[in-house]
């Protein structure tokens, strides 16, 4: 299989947004009468919709210091809750390109590397230290580097955590299954044919 085509993931770089608190679940990322929406689309205008409504203009993604920012900084058991893809697709869909956390849900998690979105975290310590650097100076550049599993900012270098198995995926660009497939059809069709049981076309 060539991965000419194949979207690598080794780096990430940005703005940083900081949303905290812990267990923020997924209907509270966004709220399940979005759910009815045909497609994802518009997902992103309701990202923390309910959040922000409370807020009255105060919360994170409504301020004027993080507008534009695609690096999300979150607390524990980020997007958490029930399974649904919308959350990270409102979230990718508002602007953010990737995840820097103490930790976050399985399902998540998995949802955010299928569509190529890193997630990766930090000790308490130094996810402390990474908020708190951000919330100082929200112009600041925040890096993910997938490559060599660090998060840098003003505040320092940090060791970051990603499972070997996803590191690998956005490394080769391997999490997009259907590029995957899209470039495997060669192979595909070649094994097809080779099956007694499988009619091609002619």
């Amino acid at each position: 299989m060539s991965n000419d085509t194949l979207i690598k993931i080794e780096k990430i770089d940005g703005r940083g947004c900081v949303v905290r608190g812990d267990d923020v679940d997924t209907d509270r990322i966004i709220p399940a009468r979005f759910m009815k929406e045909v497609t994802f689309d518009t997902m992103g205008e309701h990202a923390f919709e309910d959040a922000r409504k409370d807020a009255k203009g105060e919360h994170p993604l409504d301020q004027e210091r993080f507008k534009g920012s695609s690096i999300l900084v979150v607390g524990q058991n980020f997007g958490c809750g029930s399974s649904r893809e919308h959350a990270p697709q409102a979230l990718m869909r508002f602007g953010f390109q990737a995840f820097i956390g103490g930790s976050f849900a399985e399902i998540f998690f998995g949802n955010c590397t299928a569509l190529g979105l890193p997630c990766v975290t930090l000790s308490p310590e130094d996810l402390s230290a990474v908020m708190d650097a951000v919330e100082l100076d929200p112009e600041q550049n925040v890096e993910i580097d997938v490559q060599s599993s660090k998060v840098r900012c003003r505040a320092g270098e940090f060791e970051a955590g990603i499972p070997a198995g996803t590191r690998k995926m956005l490394l080769e660009g391997s999490w997009d299954a259907t590029r995957v497939l899209l470039e495997a059809g060669d192979q595909i069709e070649q094994t097809a044919a080779a099956l007694p049981y499988v009619q091609l076309p002619a």
